[in-house]
């Protein structure tokens, strides 16, 4: 991964917006701002469970809350204390939300029918590290409800896979104030490689988004191009191996043109989450009044998966989609 080669940090550890990180030599936090306090985790799935497990390994003190009791164990063995009483994320330094769609973010945070949220509970000067993907709209609520609280609130969406947050190479998004942006640097740090893009938490939301819909239209033309390649007799396997060596080298191309070759449907994002993504993005394209008709392509073909009962698979299964509608 090329990584711009501007240092993010001042000689006070303060994040300076616009840049990114070098891929070796990446500057250090000062002391003073290196969180010292109880680090909340709420969204457990596989992607925040290899995060919080990311947090621990780099001795951080991570509270998880998790719903489903089997998940107490689990974590336990990974060093992460977990709870099923909401109530133990009180009094945290900075929560981390790792959930699917705008709604649930606002339950679990600002609460819901007369229950109060985390944010009511949570102390003045606490930040709220926003690491899910969900809509500008919805950025900007959360920034300005945590403001009127006196608490932080940082916008860091990831790109990558489970495996690659196991790996810590998440590709992060950040965004927020400045002082809010540079304690969570070593939490963002410990995870993979931030990317600061301003001090407006829509515009990392908005990069991550469209990110997104850039790999959901190569998932599109991959399964359509692997289904022709079949029903032509040619094995495609060597057509993805040609272009990934030449024109599409891509970590996009590599890893999920072999998947879709494979038949390799693991839920990673599952489509359902997918189709949420792809149906945000065309929100904000349509409020900027900037079409997107290969993106709508997209949501169709993801809802004729969830029809075709699909909805467990990853949305790599766009390929099996194509090549349903080939015959194959």
């Amino acid at each position: 991964m090329q990584h711009d080669k501007t240092s993010s940090l001042d000689k006070t550890g303060v994040c300076k917006i616009g840049a990114s990180y070098p891929d070796q030599g990446r500057p250090n936090v000062s002391p003073h701002q290196t969180p010292s306090g109880k680090i909340g985790f709420v969204g457990l799935g596989l992607m925040g469970t290899a995060m919080a497990a990311n947090l621990v390994a780099s001795r951080f003190p991570v509270t998880a809350y998790v719903r489903r009791p089997p998940q107490m164990n689990e974590l336990r063995a990974l060093g992460v204390a977990p709870t099923m009483n909401i109530s133990d994320l009180l009094g945290c330094e900075i929560l981390i939300s790792m959930l699917p769609n705008d709604n649930v973010v606002r339950d679990v945070v600002f609460g819901r029918e007369g229950i109060n949220g985390l944010a009511d509970r949570l102390p003045k000067g606490a930040i709220h590290l926003s690491m899910s993907t969900i809509s500008t709209a919805a950025a900007t609520e959360f920034a300005r409800d945590h403001l009127d609280r006196g608490q932080g609130y940082v916008v860091a969406p990831v790109f990558g896979s489970p495996d690659a947050a196991k790996a810590r190479q998440l590709s992060i998004i950040v965004a927020g104030d400045e002082m809010y942006c540079a304690r969570c640097l070593p939490l963002v740090e410990s995870l993979g490689y931030p990317f600061l893009v301003g001090s407006d938490p829509r515009q990392a939301n908005l990069i991550k988004l469209l990110g997104n819909m850039m790999t959901a239209t190569s998932l599109e033309v991959l399964g359509e191009v692997t289904a022709v390649l079949r029903k032509s007799g040619q094995d495609p396997r060597q057509f993805v191996d040609i272009m990934t060596r030449t024109m599409f080298g891509s970590r996009i191309h590599k890893i999920y043109g072999s998947r879709i070759v494979a038949g390799d449907y693991v839920p990673g994002l599952s489509m359902p989450l997918a189709l949420k993504d792809v149906r945000l993005a065309l929100a904000e394209a349509e409020n900027a009044g900037a079409p997107m008709p290969s993106v709508s392509v997209v949501r169709d073909r993801m809802i004729t998966a969830i029809a075709r009962g699909h909805a467990e698979l990853d949305w790599t299964a766009l390929g099996l989609v194509a090549a349903e509608e080939a015959g194959l």
